[in-house]
């Protein structure tokens, strides 16, 4: 926690001395030769000598000396440096921060300062490179150097600790002084004698980042290092610093904890202005505590106590002030009750008329007509619209009733304030007395849901739905595994082309077999793998699995066209068309051999899309067929929007056209209008050879049935179409 703590030490330091400065002691001055781009070695022995008549107290030479150009200049400099004695030192800087190698040391040669005292200046740094503290001394070639800090706040023998700058000081305060006024002879304002002169570059010393004001020159943080070390202390506790504070805080928080009302909150904030304000107070007397573990300790405090003042209200009340569902299912109910669960029909659009500030009363006025009807005192609410309540078990026929004449109670409007409502009220029933609450509440939740959704009044949540809700839950997992080990497998049943009487395609029927509960409906686990987004890899494995039948049979004889169904779950994604052509393309095939049924056309959530896509299929050559025509939406609206190139006319016209004139006209009909708009015919569920007769003397082009054929596995629809192949003759 603590290091996980170094971010916000150093934000809250930032801000800290961003907002606290003060001016810099006025006994230290920068002479700053900035006003000149080029120095010799005779010109900064001309600017020292001039500034020893000024008669500072001591001089710290920061710049670089470009010796070796100039003999007599080069000796003119150490002379003046060397004039100075003991009150003159060079500085000689790190390249960067946390760089205490020798060789990051720009060190004078002894040839061109003499014996002058020679004083480093290097910084430790926190994890974004600000400036935080530097040694007294740094061992150099096994001499040890004091750091410049250190010198000008009067510590001439090596400490091995660190110390701490104030960074209170404003760098722009520190008095400075031009070095053109100096070898011009003019008058200083401030004055030189009996104080401490740097001589430095603003430009040449290397920027440094300094709390408060980021980028500022090092001789800055020297100056500021200095003043650090004239407060009475010196010292920190570096990570661990923060362990009494944190301490402290969790004392203040314990203590507080015992209060009551406003004066716990009071001392809760008096808690954090003591974390914020002590560090502050204690950095100047040059005690650095960090408050970070502090802070964070109060973060996680309050953030914990929040969430268990959240989970509480959560609990106990909904935001309506009823007591909410989670409460129900934490309590038990009384033996011989029901679990009813009522749903308000369209209850979140009529939340959104209403000014939030009704949005209870809604909720309540509901509650009360319940509580009228029931006798029931406790109703409990969910915020989606939801009451639910135990009612005294009574037997099924007089509980519908009872059900029934409650519903009657919302026939009158709801008056809520200015606003009127009509309610449509429907009711889920679960009397399975032997589960737990949470069970109980879940199936009634259940049953009210589907109620409303069907439209009806009361749906009764059985004993066997909850037993084979497991199996539908985890279907979309089951099909997963069945396509691995192969209980789910393509059949294909044969379509006839009744001009030539001849095979001339077939379907591809997604089918079943598990190895326990033995054959399963397409329609359950298709509908099912739809609801858990899993169609698509059904859809494309079953498109992959026909074109290698589409391809083995068409190298064998006749054109055969193959037939595979498309979900109106896919038929407007974005990704339909080119998933389609990538796959034709990587196996082969021309995609005019293959046929899209598209069916539960009703499902299409976007067609504009849809329709865009089919047309795109039917460009890339695939053949478009509605399926189960004159069902559903599969009428003549959507003949109008699709550009299609065959009808299936779907089997309960087919089957009763023996014994229905009506149907027979229709299915005529039917196939009189597709051959007007050059499209063929395919009918299915042809069981009897009369059925067949009438659709060939009606001039359908292609049937389909359990008459002609019925779905079977490949290998034995292979094995059927070469011997029909062979013999070259059909019995239909």
């Amino acid at each position: 926690m603590l290091s996980a703590g170094d971010p916000l030490a150093h934000v809250y330091w930032n801000v800290v001395f961003k907002n606290m400065r003060r001016d810099a002691s006025p006994s230290t001055i920068l002479v700053t030769v900035d006003d000149r781009k080029e120095w010799t070695t005779a010109d900064q022995a001309e600017l020292l000598e001039k500034l020893r008549r000024q008669m500072p107290r001591r001089v710290f030479f920061d710049l670089d000396i470009p010796a070796g150009k100039d003999r007599a200049g080069d000796a003119a400099l150490r002379q003046a440096l060397q004039s100075f004695g003991d009150d003159l030192a060079v500085v000689a800087r790190a390249g960067k921060v946390d760089d205490f190698d020798q060789r990051s040391f720009a060190m004078p040669s002894p040839d061109a300062i003499g014996r002058t005292n020679v004083v480093v200046a290097a910084w430790h740094s926190n994890f974004v490179y600000f400036a935080i503290s530097a040694p007294y001394v740094v061992k150099i070639k096994s001499r040890d150097y004091p750091t410049l800090s250190a010198v000008l706040a009067g510590y001439r023998n090596g400490v091995e600790s660190e110390y701490y700058p104030d960074f209170s000081v404003d760098p722009q305060s520190i008095p400075k002084v031009r070095s053109a006024d100096i070898l011009n002879g003019a008058a200083v304002p401030t004055g030189l004698a009996g104080r401490t002169v740097i001589l430095t570059s603003l430009e040449r010393v290397p920027p440094i980042l300094y709390f408060g004001h980021r980028l500022v020159p090092a001789v800055a943080l020297d100056i500021a290092g200095a003043e650090g070390l004239g407060l009475p202390f010196s010292v920190s506790f570096g990570a661990f610093g923060a362990i009494p504070i944190l301490l402290l805080a969790a004392l203040m928080i314990a203590s507080g904890a015992r209060k009551q009302g406003t004066l716990k909150l009071a001392w809760y904030a008096g808690t954090v202005a003591t974390v914020i304000v002590l560090p502050i107070a204690l950095r100047k007397q040059g005690i650095v505590f960090s408050p970070d573990g502090a802070l964070i300790f109060l973060v996680i405090y309050g953030s914990v106590r929040l969430w268990q003042k959240r989970a509480r209200r959560i609990q106990l009340t909904s935001a309506a002030g009823l007591p909410n569902l989670l409460a129900l299912t934490n309590g038990t109910m009384p033996v011989g009750s029901d679990m009813v669960v009522a749903v308000v029909a369209r209850y979140e659009e009529m939340l959104a008329t209403l000014p939030r500030d009704l949005h209870g009363d809604f909720a309540r006025a509901i509650a009360r007509r319940i509580t009228a009807g029931s006798g029931t005192e406790t109703i409990y609410h969910g915020e989606s619209g939801q009451f639910a309540w135990a009612e005294e078990a009574r037997p099924l026929e007089t509980q519908l009733d009872h059900l029934e004449g409650m519903r009657a109670l919302f026939a009158s409007p709801l008056q809520i304030g200015a606003y009127t409502f009509d309610t449509n009220i429907h009711f889920g029933l679960d009397r399975n007395e032997g589960l737990d609450v949470p069970t109980r509440l879940n199936s009634a939740l259940a049953s009210a849901n589907e109620a409303m959704a069907s439209g009806r009044s009361i749906e009764l949540f059985e004993a066997s739905r909850l037993a084979e809700a497991p199996w539908e839950l985890s279907l979309h997992a089951r099909i997963e595994e069945g396509l691995r080990n192969g209980e789910i497998w393509l059949a294909f049943q044969p379509q006839w082309d009744l001009t030539e009487n001849r095979i001339c395609g077939g379907e591809a029927l997604i089918r079943w077999n598990h190895p326990t509960r033995g054959a399963i409906a397409p329609d359950a686990f298709i509908l099912q793998a739809e609801r858990a987004g899993r169609i698509d890899a059904l859809t494309y494995w079953v498109l992959d699995l026909a074109i290698s039948a589409t391809l083995a049979l068409n190298a064998r004889g006749p054109r055969f066209q193959m037939s595979i169904n498309l979900s109106a779950q896919m038929v407007d994604k974005a990704d339909l068309v080119r998933n389609f052509a990538e796959i034709t393309r990587r196996r082969g095939i021309d995609p005019s051999l293959l046929t899209v049924e598209i069916t539960e056309t009703s499902s299409v959530r976007n067609r504009p899309a849809a329709c865009r896509n089919l047309t795109r299929l039917r460009e890339l050559g695939f053949r478009l067929s509605i399926d189960d025509f004159g069902t559903g939406e599969a009428s003549l609206a959507y003949l109008a929007d699709l550009p299609s190139d065959e009808l299936k006319i779907d089997r309960r016209f087919v089957a009763r056209m023996s014994t229905s004139p009506r149907d027979r006209i229709i299915v005529a009909n039917t196939i009189s209008l597709a051959h007007a708009l050059g499209q063929s015919v395919v009918a299915e569920g042809i069981e009897d050879a009369s059925t067949l007769q009438m659709l060939r003397e009606m001039g359908c082009d292609c049937a389909q049935g359990y008459h002609l054929g019925k779905p079977i596995a490949f290998a034995e629809f292979e094995r059927d179409y070469d011997v029909s192949l062979q013999e070259r003759r059909w019995t239909v």
